[in-house]
């Protein structure tokens, strides 16, 4: 009996503690993201920021995560290959009448036979960050994209839909399979053909929206939340295109200098001459998207787009973009066995909520939150593919964070290369992966991270190998 009672007093310590542990993270993550919002600042329609009540959402990984410079061990989740096709203009660019199919098509295929010793049938899912295709169609249209890819019929598929940060998602929930073990490899995709999928929103409002002020902030259209951070952190017109300039500087140095050639899997599509309908076949090897010789006066030059008087310009906003990515992730122990090359190790992954009418800072909250997961810190980063949906966002995550401007999207971002928002978490991934690769050894962490409509932000931390 005593015994029983000795037991059953240490379970109801370690359930305390274990509890007390739970709140005091919780109101860690709080605190953090309270440091985002000291002061308040009229936004839209003059109604104030209630951020001090936000509520943070994490997606629990931290269960990827050992300290820096640990040994590698048989289950950890690895990657073994990142591409990307090329980005293009939306309705200009050379992708803009290839469909969905063919771009998950035109991965699928290079990334098996990038990693020829995985045998297809070993694959347990494939999972494709999609948001603005019909859910349904875009699910079918991903299933035959499989089989133009020549998959097996055994493999599964599936969307996921977390806005921009899907293709990140899709790596996240790919990753989480594997450490549960519901398969020892699995892969990971993005796509979005915005020249044939518009962003839009089908049908009315709900006017139950309007009685809840962070429900109702989630309609402002996203560059008005740009305006409402440049306003409420005073970042100027200026600074904001500078940023874009240096964007487009650094993409077009990358890809004169074959900085991308690694990671782009060329696409054979045809495109359709728009006044004679005349079809003609045409293979799409690099990005169309960048612009040599861009400079803060020619950007001067643009008016605003969301507010009269604002700040917030097409040349210093992401470019609504074609494409797809393709990353394949599997147990190390699977790697070892098939003889499979292993560019980098996958710690830890965090999504966090923010308030709707600011959504850019997500990345400056969800950054901190992924590198405690991994159990590192911030400035121990050595990369950061920060996505760009706007300078003025991307500007205060970069300011917010202390980060050194020498080791954020060293290649350029979206502003440049653009932003197919369900493959931009794949392509982000591909992008610092191989960049990562030319650099010496002691480039071993890095970051993907962005900001997502509706208030919140998502990061990845991964360690090269």
């Amino acid at each position: 009996f005593f015994y029983w009672c000795r037991c059953c007093s240490i379970a109801l310590y370690i359930i305390i503690i274990m509890s007390n542990n739970n709140t005091n993270n919780a109101m860690k993550r709080v605190e953090r993201l309270k440091t985002h919002f000291v002061v308040s600042a009229p936004l839209l329609n003059n109604e104030s920021s209630t951020t001090h009540n936000s509520f943070v959402e994490r997606q629990e990984t931290s269960f990827f995560s050992s300290p820096f410079g640990s040994s590698k061990h048989p289950d950890d989740v690895v990657i073994v290959c990142a591409l990307r096709t090329p980005i293009t203009r939306a309705r200009r660019g050379g992708l803009k009448d290839t469909t969905a199919d063919d771009l998950v098509a035109t991965v699928l295929a290079a990334a098996l036979r990038e990693t020829e010793n995985i045998n297809a049938n070993d694959i347990g899912d494939v999972v494709v960050g999609s948001v603005l295709g019909d859910s349904s169609q875009r699910a079918n249209e991903c299933r035959i994209g499989m089989f133009l890819a020549g998959f097996p019929v055994k493999v599964p598929v599936r969307t996921v839909n977390r806005q921009c940060s899907s293709g990140l998602q899709a790596c996240a929930d790919v990753a989480s399979a594997i450490k549960a073990g519901y398969y020892e490899v699995g892969i990971a995709a993005g796509v979005e053909t915005m020249s044939k999928n518009p962003m839009k929103w089908d049908g009315g409002f709900n006017p139950k929206a309007a009685s809840v002020t962070n429900a109702q902030n989630c309609l402002i259209p996203m560059g008005v939340t740009s305006e409402n951070v440049a306003a409420k952190w005073h970042i100027s017109r200026e600074t904001q295109d500078a940023f874009a300039a240096e964007s487009h500087r650094r993409a077009a140095e990358a890809r004169r200098n074959g900085k991308f050639k690694s990671q782009i899997v060329p696409v054979v599509t045809k495109i359709i001459d728009k006044e004679t309908k005349e079809e003609k076949e045409i293979v799409v090897s690099e990005d169309d998207g960048i612009r040599e010789g861009v400079t803060v006066e020619n950007l001067a030059k643009l008016k605003p787009v969301f507010k009269k008087g604002g700040s917030t310009t097409a040349g210093n906003a992401s470019q609504v973009s074609d494409g797809a990515g393709v990353v394949i992730l599997c147990k190390r122990s699977y790697a070892t066995k098939n003889g499979l090359k292993i560019m980098a190790k996958w710690k830890s992954f965090s999504a966090v909520g923010c308030p709707p009418e600011i959504m850019g800072i997500g990345p400056a909250v969800a950054i901190p939150d992924a590198c405690e997961r991994a159990g590192v810190k911030v400035s121990d980063i050595n990369l950061f593919e920060l996505n760009e949906a706007f300078a003025s966002q991307a500007s205060y995550c970069v300011n917010h964070l202390k980060l050194s401007k020498d080791i954020v999207n060293v290649n350029g971002g979206a502003i440049a290369l653009g932003h197919p928002l369900g493959a931009t978490g794949a392509r982000c991934m591909a992008t610092l992966l191989h960049e990562m690769h030319s650099r010496d050894a002691s480039c071993k962490l890095g970051v993907v991270s962005m900001c997502i409509g509706s208030g919140m932000g998502a990061a990845a931390v991964v360690e090269r190998e």
